[in-house]
């Protein structure tokens, strides 16, 4: 693959690029003599108070403009490519891979698979590591790229390799110690198999990787997702609620034995687990700060003391409202508990939960975060849903009113004969939400990054297969 040009798209107003009569469509070649791979290089180069800058103009004409400034100053320059080059694809084939259970026919970017460490630091993605050469560790071990989130999935070489299906993918240990020695702050994840990746092969994964503490801060542990989409893939089962009690149960064990040692819990199970295995969520300090909200770990325990939280502060009233909240079939029970919690500071207020089977991926993905807009359209209608429809903000494309299969929000109002309202996903925008008290509120997503590919597990654009 040929080098990245860097292409200037924008240049920002009162800005040395424009004092320098810098202009949109020049190019940049170097800096200080240097060639720039990517954003890092060029923000690494830029920090010097005296900077030689070679540009190449549209007409071929090459400028080399000797720069004085301060040394945090910005050039003020904005690129096509905000990465300042190509996102690097999968190179991996996993057995797990989410986006190969996608159905036909969606828009091109839900298919695209990414494991670029650089979108590690800058967004929060998982990677595997695969794509990742001795040049670029050394890279991030250089600018201090952390921290960086590792799709793990086991420590044995041979397994990992069967798992990715790439020749390649064993010495991950390896990378991991590098970045360990170099300091580098780091979060795992392992996406669990029955019958392949879990039982002892969980606990040497689990065993092995608490070796890199303290720098790696903390590990994940999340069921395969499996859509039915899935003629020709590897055959995976899904994990029952037995299974589920050994998987906390060896997660469990690691916690008591890591905390007395660092402090620390550092293995996480994501709240599946326990919705799946019957077993109470612990408590708030058992989750060290939330590190793992990202895959779903403790969302729920957050959101019920958030709510809590919330309504303490408030004096309860006899406020008439009566609302609907659309959830996944997992959690549903959870919200329910939400809802009387709510009843009980303000009686007139009732909000019915209702679960939404997933038809459109299968009915074994029981999260909200990959419901679609048929889905709630076709169950949903007809239904007595009070004054307003509430959706968490994970079923949309982020930024917009669209869920993954292109249906508005809008679209959905139509549909259902009332008003359809996106919540945020803190407690107390829940809170709000409920009580009508939505004026001025803004909707963001909690998780720092969305899925995008195999080594997370879920499709881009869309909220996490993770969350509940």
């Amino acid at each position: 693959m040929g080098k990245t040009r860097h292409f200037v798209r924008k240049i920002l107003p009162g800005s040395i690029a424009q004092e320098m009569d810098i202009q949109a469509g020049d190019e940049v070649l170097s800096i200080n003599g240097s060639p720039i791979e990517d954003i890092f290089d060029y923000q690494f180069l830029i920090q010097d108070e005296n900077i030689d800058l070679l540009l190449r103009k549209p007409d071929g004409e090459e400028w080399l403009l000797e720069i004085e400034k301060d040394e945090d100053e910005d050039l003020g320059l904005e690129f096509e490519n905000s990465l300042m080059d190509e996102y690097r694809s999968c190179s991996n084939r996993c057995i797990f891979c989410f986006i190969d259970q996608m159905p036909p026919g969606m828009r091109e970017t839900l298919y695209f698979k990414d494991d670029d460490s650089r979108l590690s630091f800058l967004q929060g993605n998982y990677v595997t590591l695969t794509n990742m050469k001795e040049h670029d560790l050394d890279r991030m071990i250089r600018y201090r790229l952390e921290p960086i989130n590792i799709s793990v999935h086991t420590t044995n070489p041979e397994l990992r390799c069967r798992m990715l299906r790439n020749r390649f993918a064993g010495d991950v240990c390896e990378k991991i110690r590098k970045l360990y020695r170099a300091e580098i702050e780091m979060n795992g994840q392992i996406v669990l198999c029955r019958g392949i990746n879990d039982g002892p092969e969980l606990d040497r994964t689990i065993r092995e990787l608490s070796e890199f503490l303290p720098y790696l801060k903390s590990l994940s542990v999340v069921p395969v997702g499996l859509s039915r989409y899935r003629e020709g893939l590897y055959p995976l089962e899904a994990f029952d609620g037995e299974d589920a009690g050994r998987v906390l149960e060896t997660i469990h064990r690691w916690q008591d034995r890591l905390y007395e040692k660092w402090g620390r819990y550092f293995v996480h199970a994501s709240d599946e687990w326990y919705l799946l295995a019957g077993q109470p969520l612990p408590r708030e300090e058992r989750y060290d700060g939330y590190p793992q909200l990202e895959n779903g770990v403790g969302m729920l325990r957050l959101l019920f003391q958030e709510v809590k939280e919330d309504l303490e502060k408030r004096t309860g009233d006899q406020r008439k409202r009566k609302i609907s909240l659309a959830t996944g079939v997992l959690a549903a029970p959870w919200m329910e508990k939400l809802g009387r919690m709510l009843s009980r500071k303000f009686p007139g207020v009732r909000l019915r939960v209702c679960p939404v089977a997933n038809r459109f991926f299968g009915e074994q993905i029981t999260v909200s975060g990959l419901l679609t807009g048929q889905d709630l359209k076709g169950q949903l209608t007809g239904q007595d849903l009070g004054e307003c429809l509430l959706l968490p903000c994970n079923m949309l494309r982020d930024g917009e009113n669209v869920f993954l299969d292109d249906m508005t929000v809008e679209e959905l109002e139509e549909a259902l004969g009332i008003p359809v309202q996106v919540t945020d996903e803190p407690g107390s925008a829940l809170v709000s939400s409920v009580l009508g008290e939505t004026e001025g509120m803004t909707h963001r997503r909690r998780q720092s990054y969305e899925q995008t590919d195999c080594c997370h597990c879920g499709p881009s654009e869309c909220g996490k297969i993770h969350s509940v």
